[in-house]
């Protein structure tokens, strides 16, 4: 496996979204699909989404690829989706007036989307002996298989 490493601690851009008019439950299921993506694979995911929800997420992803480039000078092809979280905001509360002088309640709920995207140009990669496939297989079976190769097959 390969492990990565923060060279910059200033990597990430946010956009947040307040009282936006939609239930959590229905942005959640948007937000879940584009969790850990990057920021053009998340563009063309948005646009062919059918959901009302996506629009105002559409928003918020450029927006926060606009703080990126303007604000930190970061190119919008190595931005990925690091968090993206929907929290529950306020419901607006009404009185519909119903026959016979009843009202019922009518409860509009609203939420707050948070957005953040991290530059992954300012990672250094390195190779991990620890997720070595074949030390991994050693430890499964008890041998090593490398040696087991190289003995076995000569080069």
């Amino acid at each position: 496996m390969i492990k990565k490493r923060k060279t910059n601690p200033d990597t990430e851009v946010y956009a947040v979204g307040q009282y936006i008019r939609m239930s959590a439950h229905k942005a959640r299921r948007v937000i879940d699909q584009i969790r850990g993506r990057s920021y053009e694979e998340t563009l063309m995911i948005l646009e062919l989404m059918p959901y009302r929800a996506c629009y105002p997420i559409f928003k918020l992803v450029y927006s926060a690829a606009s703080n990126a480039r303007h604000n930190m000078k970061f190119n919008e092809a190595s931005l990925v989706i690091s968090k993206a979280e929907v929290n529950e905001g306020t419901t607006v509360k009404k009185l519909k007036p119903r026959a016979r002088g009843r009202s019922y309640p009518i409860k509009k709920p609203t939420c707050h989307i948070t957005i953040v995207l991290e530059d992954t140009s300012l990672y250094e990669y390195e190779e991990d002996e620890e997720f070595d496939p074949y030390l991994k297989r050693k430890k499964r079976i008890g041998v090593n298989l490398k040696e087991l190769i190289l003995k076995n097959f000569k080069f």
